[in-house]
């Protein structure tokens, strides 16, 4: 697994959240009481950017759908919702991340 520099601690805040390009995959980038997390920007669900949603806590919600994700863990803790409708959605995809210094780096497969 290659770990690629993404960016520097004071880049993404607490309670923040940042899309990177690596290697040709769009990454969200989160900060969560200081420490941070790194998922597919892609939601499972239809596969609209997560960037744009809400970060509340470890909560991001997908800004197309609703369907909310646990940043820290990828875990899918709310369905989307179309219409009326709710609809099952899938983990997102997490990738580890290690701090070393100010830089952040996060482990691609």
């Amino acid at each position: 697994m290659e770990s690629v520099k993404t960016a520097a601690v004071t880049d993404v805040l607490p309670g923040e959240k940042k899309a990177f390009t690596l290697d040709n995959k769009t990454i969200l980038l989160a900060n969560v009481d200081g420490a941070f997390y790194a998922l597919d920007n892609k939601c499972p669900h239809m596969g609209g950017s997560l960037v744009n949603g809400e970060l509340e806590g470890g909560t991001l919600t997908c800004p197309r759908h609703g369907a909310k994700f646990d940043v820290r863990t990828g875990k899918s803790v709310g369905n989307a919702k179309l219409a009326f409708i709710s609809v099952k959605v899938g983990d997102a995809t997490t990738f580890p991340v290690k701090v070393e210094g100010n830089d952040i780096f996060v482990e691609l497969d």
